[in-house]
């Protein structure tokens, strides 16, 4: 969403509306968002980075900064990790995480990153700060190098590009339920 567009949004809604319990705000629990594409290339394979900072696989995007939607901040990673801005489209899963170790739960989208060309993917520019290399595998191929809960939160994600529909999940689990 463009700035302009999100300033007129919160304008048309007026004022915020004032804490009843002056400090309830503050007190809230947090969440992390975050926002990753299923980027395809023309076979099917899913784009893979091999990070700087965790030993597992993942797919492009990445945590959302105070007051940025997880799209923007899909968009924003992409742009970082790979040097490409590419059109992501439509979201395919929505998936909650729950609080591990020192990490807060999070809610987790994973978007329609389209079928990137030969083109494209010969473009790609990793950011070295952020990824050492990328790899296009089908997701049976990566599993071993992926968390189980992202196998199944990817797992879902390609069925929602079949099905034609995006998909709530809880750790990737969880009834088919249209979003």
């Amino acid at each position: 969403m463009t700035q302009v567009i999100r300033e007129e949004d919160l304008a048309a809604d007026g004022e915020p509306e004032k804490e009843f319990n002056p400090g309830i705000a503050g007190r809230l629990p947090r969440k992390t968002t975050a926002g990753g594409a299923l980027i395809r290339d023309s076979i099917g394979r899913l784009l893979f980075l091999e990070t700087v900072y965790k030993p597992t696989l993942e797919i492009p995007g990445g945590v959302a900064e105070l007051d940025e939607s997880p799209l923007d901040a899909c968009r924003r990673e992409i742009r970082e990790e790979i040097g490409i801005d590419l059109d992501i489209r439509d979201v395919l899963v929505v998936d909650w995480i729950p609080a591990r170790g020192p990490w807060f739960d999070g809610v987790m989208f994973i978007f329609d990153g389209g079928v990137m060309s030969s083109e494209q993917a010969d473009s790609i520019v990793l950011e070295a700060s952020e990824a050492r290399r990328h790899h296009f595998l089908t997701l049976d191929e990566a599993s071993d190098r992926l968390l189980p809960s992202m196998v199944r939160r990817l797992a879902r994600a390609e069925e929602s590009l079949r099905r034609g529909f995006p998909q709530y999940s809880e750790y990737g689990r969880g009834p088919t339920v249209q979003v």
